[in-house]
């Protein structure tokens, strides 16, 4: 792939909100040959390894594209699996972000369980902190968000603009559906993690992860009883 245009801070801007009114009907692909194209080396895909689609979709239209993966030091074992079996699998770099203190450090500074006393302070220094520093390199980022989720997600743009981090959010799949998802699972024979298999329609941390009940919306396992619904990242 040729290298791309490097932009300034205002083009950058200027593209996503231009972006995001031409491919609002586009399809996955197509939102994300786009940004493959506009980009280059400096897009790259953020991945919880839920599910390995929307790597499997980049890795089609930009063979060996980077997918960063946030190890908090709290996730299911099930999670790591899925993270090393995308590694060996798909045409794609997985890129692993830690934390700059680890669960030993953080729990001799804060206490024990941080994630049950503060959630957003953990989540804010396990996760959004590292993805922050981890993004520094890159104008653009794929997320897997779907307004389907949660109503925190209903708004989401197939591009936007990410103020805070001044970059480019690209969510290919916004407007899928579970029942996509699932069809295009099925027919790529695309990676996903074994817990949704077992009643966890959302997979984040273990400590702060349940099964969701019948009735419930996707993310309604994830902080249950906190009030909480998004770690940070995507606020």
């Amino acid at each position: 792939m040729t290298t791309a245009q490097r932009h300034s801070a205002a083009q950058l801007r200027q593209l996503a909100l231009d972006a995001g009114r031409e491919l609002e009907d586009a399809s996955a692909l197509e939102i994300l040959r786009w940004a493959a194209e506009t980009f280059g080396r400096r897009f790259c895909v953020t991945s919880s390894m839920e599910d390995a689609v929307v790597a499997h979709l980049a890795s089609r239209v930009m063979p060996g594209v980077r997918v960063v993966f946030l190890d908090t030091g709290y996730h299911f074992p099930e999670t790591i699996g899925t993270r090393d079996a995308v590694a060996a699998v798909m045409d794609v770099e997985v890129v692993t972000l830690t934390p700059r203190r680890s669960v030993a450090e953080q729990d001799a500074e804060h206490g024990p369980k941080l994630h049950d006393r503060d959630p957003d302070l953990c989540c804010a220094m396990r996760k959004v902190a590292p993805l922050e520093e981890g993004l520094r390199e890159f104008d653009a980022w794929a997320t897997g968000l779907r307004r389907d989720e949660s109503p925190t997600r209903a708004g989401t743009p197939v591009v936007g603009w990410d103020e805070r981090r001044g970059k480019v959010k690209v969510s290919p799949v916004a407007r899928w559906t579970q029942q996509d998802v699932d069809s295009y699972v099925s027919e790529h024979g695309v990676l996903t993690n074994p817990l949704l298999s077992d009643g966890y329609a959302s997979v984040g941390c273990a400590p702060c992860t349940r099964r969701v009940l019948e009735g419930e919306d996707a993310r309604a396992g994830r902080w249950s009883g906190t009030g909480k619904s998004e770690c940070g990242i995507h606020l």
